[in-house]
């Protein structure tokens, strides 16, 4: 974590630390004329060729004229990216744990003229993350909840999957939650408006219909047969529903509050699947489920890996509160963080900070722990965690649209696609070590298990 926080002097690389409290410090960088000469030279030269200044052929205008025009800004750039090269490595290898970045300090900080001096002395605030020890083992109890699949949760989850995979097929009568394309049209005194809105293939559903007497309008409904309906009473006036049914935008919607003919060419019917061996299949088609009651099992197991995940996020809040206790009360760099903040986002105003900072801190604490147990027990990811995450969290997607199974080649694909991308694999690895976390804190406390029902897990949130 941090370095332990003593006052120290290095004449490596021209860098001194000095801490002014436990979480604070200043770095202070001199630079000298031969640490950046050469680069400057280079730096010309480079520039020299590509420059095209009036009067020379490009990149053959005198180098002292090149020196004298821009010199000092190329002198500029090049001390400034020595000064963050030199910065950066040196808490890199002293492996301090700073807290945001470093920023330049207002107090001790004297005025630079590249125009004039040859030796320089960058001062740096950094703020240190506090040392945090935490210590749990047996004695320390914590509960896991584990979400109980009963039959009502199991008859929800396949109802589901009958909806999911069902099949549509054209019909002659309407009912229930049927589909209807047809055309529209605007009527005047009963008859189809002649310059009217006409809407060729508009879709609706009579089951959507808020108004009753509109909706009864639609009841055993045949395809050819032509309704005389109010579509604005329908929706009640909603203009997004409108725009899209009449294919206008919204701010023309309120002009069509009147009656309009709707012919009716298609009745599209969805049937909900089976509860059969076709069902099984399509829902498990690596697993070879025959029978009813196999299936069932298959759900119920596929449903209580699935919770697990709720149950680890719970037992990871209650670890929470045991943690921070344990950590004490930690010391932070506050007003050096704020400054920061102020820094780093122009947006933010002083009043924003403040409001959020308690929130912040709040969370910053529990990372920092976590940080510090993860050095701790030694947790790394180890070779293939993140493919095997990275199929897990594809699983979960997949299951989202109702796949519980996928074919572990398309899984494999899709994960490794998944892990193209940097930030989700940042993200996907953070996931696989809070994972990895999780389990040791198990393994170090005593658990203590409960069963409960989803209903009693969701009520525990609300607390």
């Amino acid at each position: 974590m941090c370095l332990k926080t003593k006052n120290q002097i290095t004449n490596r690389m021209n860098i001194t630390l000095k801490n002014t409290d436990s979480v604070n410090a200043i770095v202070k960088i001199d630079i000298v004329k031969n640490d950046y000469s050469e680069n400057i030279e280079t730096s010309l030269r480079k520039f020299r060729q590509k420059a095209d200044i009036p009067g020379f052929r490009k990149g053959m205008a005198p180098a002292g004229m090149i020196k004298k025009m821009y010199g000092e800004a190329i002198m500029a750039e090049e001390i400034n990216k020595l000064v963050s090269e030199k910065l950066f490595s040196y808490i890199r290898e002293n492996k301090l744990n700073i807290l945001g970045e470093p920023i330049p300090n207002e107090t001790e900080q004297k005025e630079i003229n590249f125009g004039t001096q040859e030796d320089f002395e960058f001062c740096f605030d950094i703020g240190l993350a506090p040392e945090i020890a935490v210590d749990i083992n047996k004695k320390d109890k914590l509960p896991y909840y584990t979400i109980k699949i009963d039959d009502e949760l199991l008859n929800k989850q396949i109802e589901s999957y009958k909806a999911n995979y069902g099949t549509y097929k054209q019909v002659d009568e309407f009912s229930g939650k049927d589909m209807l394309k047809g055309t529209l049209s605007e009527c005047e005194n009963g008859s189809i408006k002649s310059e009217g809105l006409h809407v060729e293939e508009a879709v609706m559903m009579p089951s959507y219909i808020k108004d009753d007497a509109e909706k009864a309008k639609f009841e055993n409904v045949k395809k050819g047969d032509v309704i005389i309906y109010n579509p604005y009473k329908s929706y009640e006036g909603n203009e997004t529903e409108l725009s899209s049914f009449f294919k206008i935008s919204k701010e023309d919607v309120n002009k069509y509050n009147g009656d309009f003919s709707y012919e009716i060419k298609e009745i599209t019917h969805y049937e909900e699947a089976e509860l059969n061996e076709e069902l099984f299949n399509r829902v498990f088609p690596e697993e070879n489920v025959k029978t009813e009651t196999e299936f069932k099992e298959k759900v119920r197991e596929q449903m209580a890996s699935q919770y697990e995940s709720n149950s680890d996020y719970k037992f990871l809040l209650d670890a929470r509160n045991l943690l921070e206790k344990k950590a004490g009360n930690l010391q932070f760099p506050d007003a050096f963080l704020k400054r920061w903040m102020l820094v780093s986002d122009k947006n933010r105003s002083i009043e924003s900070i403040e409001e959020d900072y308690p929130k912040i801190i709040e969370d910053l604490k529990f990372h920092l722990i976590k940080e510090q147990l993860v050095k701790d027990n030694d947790i790394k990811l180890e070779e293939g965690d993140l493919i095997t995450y990275a199929k897990r969290a594809a699983l979960a997607q997949f299951a989202q649209y109702g796949m519980a199974s996928v074919p572990n080649d398309i899984l494999e694909n899709y994960a490794k696609d998944m892990l193209k991308k940097q930030e989700t694999v940042q993200h996907i690895a953070d996931r696989a070590i809070e994972d990895k976390l999780i389990k040791c804190i198990k393994e170090k406390v005593h658990v203590d298990e409960k069963q409960t029902s989803i209903d009693e897990f969701t009520k525990l949130f609300e607390k």
